[in-house]
């Protein structure tokens, strides 16, 4: 059983239905957010770097980013959308990106391997808030769990 290293609330910011996040070292990202972003796939991984698609236009998303020891448990819970891949870490640090780069930093605690995995809920009522009422904040939100790869 995994245990968690570590949890961050955090917001992020999404413009055009866009958001990602990318290695703390901008260098370090051959092709950085929010060049090569596809239209309407949910879970784009690239290298140092992953962008997710919003069902709202303009809003501020809910995050919360856990570090994991190892393969965390799946939750019984009904997500709208999720995914998993390999993210490579060569900081141990995360940076959330959307309408610019933010301050806030997912903490790895160390560089290397990860598998990552995506889920989120509240699709169909930031696409209705956003359309309707303008900009919401935290109705659509996401779980992001980050554990060691195995070798």
């Amino acid at each position: 059983m995994a245990t968690l290293l570590g949890q961050q609330a955090l917001d992020a910011e999404v413009a055009f239905r866009s958001f990602g996040f990318q290695e703390s070292d901008d260098s370090a990202v051959p092709v950085p957010y929010p060049n090569g972003f596809e239209w309407g796939v949910f879970l784009q991984p690239h290298v140092r770097r992953f962008d997710l698609f919003s069902a709202g236009h303009t809003h501020t998303a809910a995050v919360l980013a856990r570090v994991w020891d190892g393969q965390p448990d799946v939750e019984n819970a009904v997500w709208d959308e999720q995914g998993e891949f390999d993210y490579e870490s060569v900081t141990g640090d995360v940076a959330v990106w959307g309408t610019g780069r933010s301050d806030q930093l997912i903490r790895l605690g160390r560089s290397g391997q990860w598998r990552v995995r995506v889920r989120c809920t509240g699709r169909a009522e930031v696409e209705r808030v956003t359309q309707t009422e303008g900009t919401a904040y935290g109705v659509e939100r996401y779980t992001i769990d980050f554990w060691p790869k195995p070798v």
